[in-house]
C-alpha cells in the first residue's frame, strides 16, 4: 500500500513537471515570431560572421538548456555535442549532470530523550532533469544544500541517542527518501546520505565511560562466580570418587610430590596425612 502511494505521488509530480514545462514552452506570438524570422535572416546574411555564435558544444556529462525570447524551446534539453541557436533570441544555460557531494556543516541537535549532540553528514545528488533544475528554483545546488541541514535536524530530532548511535544505516536512508521526494520537483536525484560523526559532551562521555566499565566488571564478577561454582563442582566429585578408594588419595599425593619436584626446588614442605601415620602404628 505504501509503495502504490510512493508510485502514485511520483505520477504526480511527474504530471505536474510536464504540464509546467508545457506552460514555459507555449507560443512565441506573433512578435516573437517575427522577431524570430528576423534573427534567422541576419544569420543567414551574414553566415560567415555569425557561424561562431550560432554552433554551441556542450560536453557528454553537460546538458544545455535553451530559452528563445526567455521561453524554454524544448521539453528535452540539448546535447551532448554540437547544436545550432540563433544569435540575438537564444541564451543557453549548462548544467552539469555528473554527481556532486557536499558536507552537512555540524549540527547542534537536540534529541528526543534531550541530549545535545553535535552532527554531521554527507550527500550525494545529481541532477535528474536539466530544464527542471533551472526553471525551476534558482540555485538546485544551494538549495539541495540548505534542504540537506534542515532535514537532518528534523529526522534525528525524532530519535533519541540509542538510535542515533545504533541505527546510522537507518536514520541515512530515512533523511535520503526525504530528501528525494523534496527534491524531485527541482528535478535533483538524491543518491546517497551518509552521518559522518557525533559528537558526544564531555561529560556525557565520561558518564557512559563508567557505566560501561561498571557493566564489565559486573560480567567480570558474575564469570568468575560461575567459574568458582564449577569449580567446587568439579571438586566435589573427585572427593566422593577417591573416598570410595584410599589407594586413590596415595597416589593422588604422590602425583602430586612428582609436580613439586619437577621445579627443582631445595626444600618441600609435604604434608602427610594421619590416616598413614595411624596405619603404619598399627602395625
Amino acid at each position: 500500500m505504501e509503495m502504490e502511494d510512493k508510485m502514485e505521488r511520483g505520477r504526480t509530480r511527474e504530471q505536474s513537471r510536464e504540464d509546467l514545462i508545457s506552460e514555459q514552452t507555449g507560443s512565441l506570438g506573433c512578435v516573437g515570431w517575427f522577431i524570430v524570422i528576423l534573427s534567422g535572416l541576419f544569420a543567414i546574411l551574414l553566415f560567415p560572421f555569425t557561424i561562431w555564435f550560432c554552433l554551441k558544444i556542450v560536453q557528454e556529462y553537460e546538458r544545455a538548456v535553451i530559452f528563445r525570447l526567455g521561453r524554454i524551446t524544448d521539453r528535452k534539453a540539448k546535447g551532448p555535442g554540437i547544436f545550432f541557436v540563433l544569435p540575438c533570441t537564444d541564451s543557453i544555460v549548462k548544467v552539469d549532470l555528473r554527481t556532486v557531494s557536499f558536507d552537512i556543516p555540524p549540527q547542534e541537535i537536540l534529541t528526543k530523550d534531550s541530549v545535545t549532540v553535535c552532527v554531521d553528514g554527507v550527500v550525494y545528488f545529481r541532477v535528474n532533469d536539466p530544464i527542471a533544475s533551472v526553471a525551476n528554483v534558482s540555485n538546485a545546488d544551494f538549495s539541495t544544500r540548505l534542504l540537506a541541514q534542515t532535514t537532518l535536524r528534523n529526522v534525528l530530532g525524532t530519535k533519541n541517542l540509542a538510535e542515533l548511535l545504533s541505527d546510522r544505516e537507518g536514520i541515512a536512508h530515512s533523511m535520503q527518501s526525504t530528501l528525494d521526494e523534496a527534491t524531485d520537483d527541482w528535478g535533483i536525484k538524491v543518491e546517497r546520505v551518509e552521518i559522518k560523526d557525533v559528537k558526544l559532551p564531555v561529560q556525557l562521555q565520561r558518564a557512559m565511560a563508567a557505566e560501561a566499565e561498571a557493566a564489565r566488571e559486573a560480567r567480570a564478577k558474575v564469570i568468575a562466580a560461575e567459574g568458582e561454582m564449577n569449580a567446587s563442582r568439579a571438586l566435589k566429585e573427585a572427593s566422593l570418587v577417591i573416598a570410595e578408594s584410599p589407594s586413590a588419595l596415595q597416589l593422588r599425593y604422590l602425583q602430586t610430590l612428582s609436580t613439586i619436584a619437577a621445579e627443582k626446588n631445595s626444600t618441600i614442605i609435604f604434608p602427610v596425612p594421619l590416616d598413614i601415620i595411624n596405619h603404619f602404628m598399627r602395625k
